[in-house]
């Protein structure tokens, strides 16, 4: 994972972003953002988190082994993001709302607006 982050060392705020399996069901995440920083080789990492209803992300993952992340950060900004590592909360009612922490096992792969719109059209959201 040699320097593939296209961003400076910061914070920032991603404008939509889902988890999305193979069956084209996704799950809306709230107030995501991403961190990149600097790890001790010099080499720029990231990491990030959002709120999700854990009550539905078990419903998503439990007909679904690959579940990919989709990050919109805004313009031409569009990634997804194959198989992160994800944790959350383990409060399991369909009201709750916990931190999903997420940080990649592979590169991110970048999306053109258009084959983002598309994959956003094939998908069935999951909904509260």
């Amino acid at each position: 994972m040699e320097q593939w982050i296209p961003f400076a060392e910061g914070e920032y705020l991603v404008e939509d972003a889902f988890l999305a399996a193979p069956d084209n069901t996704a799950l809306g995440l709230e107030k995501a953002l991403i961190e990149v920083f600097q790890d001790a080789g010099g080499r720029r990492r990231l990491r990030g988190r959002a709120r999700v209803r854990p009550y539905y992300m078990v419903q998503l993952m439990e007909e679904n082994d690959a579940i990919d992340l989709i990050l919109d950060l805004g313009g031409e900004f569009k990634y997804r993001l194959p198989r992160p590592t994800l944790r959350s909360g383990k409060v399991f009612s369909p009201d709750v709302k916990a931190v999903l922490q997420f940080s990649p096992t592979v590169p991110w792969a970048p999306l053109s607006g258009e084959t983002y719109g598309e994959m956003k059209r094939q998908l069935a959201f999951i909904s509260p």
